[in-house]
């Protein structure tokens, strides 16, 4: 097998074809009345967006549009608003700066010099937004995350992965934007450099310290099996990367996972006592 960018091409209309199909069905299983999203101006939610769009109509989508007073920026505004103008979704204005303040004030030793436990409080407030519109509007939560940064541990546990259903999640960052651009979503959104925006001029990339092309074909071989060494090979880098992708990779395992409990009964919930949803 060869680490190329041409391994990661998939049929793009199939793709689109089995996502909507999920989505639709999932909404119909659970008699929901439609779907919430967080839609930030970023690559995976506009994906993600478009997808639940075009699966169950744009009228049945609500897209929360969430901005907060430290990393808002109009651009992003402007951008969530031309994707919901695009696939015509219902949106909602949340502005969480007050109920963020509320949060960090009401904390007992507040230290707002912990860049990360702050960042952690944004992602989880924003969640609360959506679980309330989906409680209060008899939806489901659509999350936005991709198969690299879930792969990575790159989000927030019980934050921007906390979801009822997560259509890009098994979907490389790289395949995310050419999905983009199948759906004709603009190329210079699909090409934006992501980010979490959890604190002002955050980049995904920086975090990584790898660019996602890279990024994605290590995770492929991982994936597959492949020994480091042989991808190191193949992608003429240095094994070191590699390692410490996998490092990463296996260290987030946690965050992937329900809570883990003693095996005391027969069948333990979330071990050996898990049950299909059937679709027929």
């Amino acid at each position: 097998m060869k680490l190329t960018p041409s391994i990661l091409e998939m049929d793009f209309g199939e793709v689109q074809k089995r996502i909507c199909c999920f989505i639709k069905e999932y909404v119909e299983n659970t008699e929901a009345e439609g779907i919430v999203l967080g839609l930030s101006g970023g690559i995976d939610s506009a994906t993600a967006a478009a997808l639940a769009s075009l699966a169950v109509g744009g009228k049945n989508v609500l897209a929360l549009l969430l901005p907060e007073k430290e990393t808002n920026k109009q651009k992003d505004l402007d951008d969530a608003n031309a994707i919901a103008d695009q696939f015509h979704l219902q949106t909602q204005l949340c502005d969480i700066t007050e109920a963020l303040n509320g949060i960090y004030n009401s904390i007992p030793s507040y230290d707002h010099t912990n860049r990360l436990c702050r960042g952690n409080i944004k992602a989880r407030t924003r969640m609360i937004f959506l679980y309330y519109y989906a409680n209060s509007q008899n939806r489901i939560v659509c999350g936005t995350s991709d198969k690299s940064e879930t792969m990575m541990g790159y989000f927030t546990k019980w934050g921007d992965v906390a979801a009822d259903i997560t259509p890009n999640s098994d979907l490389y960052k790289s395949q995310v934007r050419k999905l983009a651009l199948h759906l004709g979503i603009p190329k210079e959104l699909a090409l934006k450099p992501a980010t979490p925006a959890l604190w002002p001029e955050q980049l995904a990339e920086s975090e990584l310290e790898i660019k996602y092309e890279t990024l994605d074909l290590i995770l492929y071989g991982l994936e597959r099996f492949m020994k480091p060494e042989e991808i190191a090979g193949q992608l003429d880098i240095e094994q070191g990367v590699v390692d410490r992708i996998k490092t990463r990779w296996l260290a987030n395992e946690h965050k992937r996972r329900l809570p883990l409990a003693p095996k005391l009964g027969f069948r333990t919930v979330g071990n050996d006592f898990r049950l299909p949803r059937h679709t027929y």
